[in-house]
């Protein structure tokens, strides 16, 4: 297993991804190695660092000859990329070559196609670059933290890919993790046949706490950046009179700016922000709320918020929009509004709230779709059909 960590100022989904999968493996007898870099490597040696990271991020041939010598010594049967960017880089996947080594790539975001990874522009959806097929709109508007120059490598790196025919030839299997991320990548260019969906799953799920000892509140968990559209929610409560106490967990570009919107609609008494919270305490409020808000206004991948709540029993609100769609189901796990509409999304809370026995039986029915679809179990079932489908492609090559 290779992964590129993301830095330890802010918890990452993939991150936790990646450890889960590697205990999910180790704990049923495989034998697993790692091959890892830390972006904290880069961050602490400042310019040098970022020099670093930029100029490893289209091709990095030191880590290929590391993962190869690796490759060659350990003999595994798989090598299982979660995310090579920025020090590992695609080239990893060409260390394989001419091995019985078969390669499975996790997309948990679009960075193979999009600069920003979350197909996302000025705070709406964009696919300029999966029509294109190539990175040139990303690098014009410049997608990447909204540089032109930030973004070159990215935008060097998905030209790469395809020239070097990565994609095509040297991966056997792509993970996703759900129907909407195939269909785009599908779009995008990848092999139908080589692209597995695989959802998210939680490894431990914690007891389901009983309705009537939940508190009658709302929370929202994750960075608080403008994709995440904690604007529109703090507008749905603007406009909603007698609604509950709305707890905000994360951090991020936006969060001076969140505050000041709440002060200015008057929102003191009935918002919390609740800065960066340990994971262990975010699952402890999931458990005792009785709503999940994601008012995305992003493609998300598989939001590791949105599983979390399904396995406390929680119902979610989310938009309308993308894979979100596909996860919750409107009516039956939780509640869909218009993308970026908080008048809709006031409207559909409020009726919700005010029928408190359908809103246990949804956060009900989040449960039997955790049990169903996002367990330990049916992961590891899932993940080990992948490897076997990979290992049978790269056979017939």
């Amino acid at each position: 297993m290779a992964h590129n960590h993301y830095g330890s100022e802010a918890p990452s989904g993939e991150n936790a991804v990646f450890e889960a999968e590697r205990r999910l493996l180790q704990d049923r007898g495989h034998e697993v190695t790692s091959f890892e870099r830390r972006s904290d490597e880069i961050r602490a040696r400042g310019l040098l660092g970022l020099a670093e990271g930029a100029l490893s991020t289209p091709w990095n041939p030191f880590a290929a000859r590391r993962l190869r010598a690796l490759l060659e010594r350990e003999r595994p049967d798989v090598l299982h990329v979660h995310n090579p960017f920025p020090l590992l880089s695609p080239a990893i996947f060409h260390a394989a070559r001419g091995l019985p080594v078969a390669t499975v790539w996790t997309l948990h975001n679009y960075r193979p196609f999009c600069a920003a990874a979350t197909l996302v522009r000025d705070g709406i959806p964009c696919t300029a670059c999966i029509d294109r097929r190539g990175p040139l709109p990303g690098l014009v508007h410049g997608c990447y933290r909204g540089s032109r120059a930030a973004t070159l490598p990215l935008a060097a790196m998905i030209d790469l890919l395809g020239r070097a025919g990565t994609l095509s030839r040297e991966v056997d299997a792509f993970v996703v993790l759900t129907g909407f991320q195939r269909d785009m990548v599908i779009r995008a260019g990848l092999p139908a046949a080589r692209v597995h969906v695989k959802p998210n799953f939680h490894p431990s799920p914690p007891p389901v706490r009983p309705w009537r000892e939940r508190e009658p509140r709302v929370l929202f968990a994750g960075r608080l950046g403008p994709e995440k559209g904690v604007r529109v929610l703090l507008d749905a409560w603007s406009l909603w009179p007698g609604a509950p106490l709305l707890e905000i967990a994360g951090d991020g570009p936006e969060r001076g700016e969140l505050e000041a919107r709440a002060r200015e609609h008057g929102l003191g008494d009935r918002v919390r922000f609740l800065g960066q919270l340990p994971p262990a305490e975010v699952e402890r409020r999931m458990g005792g709320a009785r709503l999940l808000a994601v008012p995305s206004l992003c493609f998300e991948g598989f939001p590791l918020v949105v599983r979390d709540a399904f396995a406390a029993g929680v119902p979610v609100v989310a938009s309308r929009l993308g894979a979100l769609e596909q996860i919750v189901e409107d009516g039956a796990t939780g509640l869909l509004f218009s993308p970026g509409d908080a008048a809709d999304l006031c409207r559909r809370l409020a009726e919700a709230w005010a029928d408190p026995a359908r809103l246990e039986a949804l956060g009900g029915a989040a449960r039997l779709a955790f049990e169903g679809r996002y367990t330990a179990d049916r992961s590891y079932e899932t993940l080990l059909a992948v490897y076997e489908a990979a290992r049978a492609e790269r056979a017939a090559a």
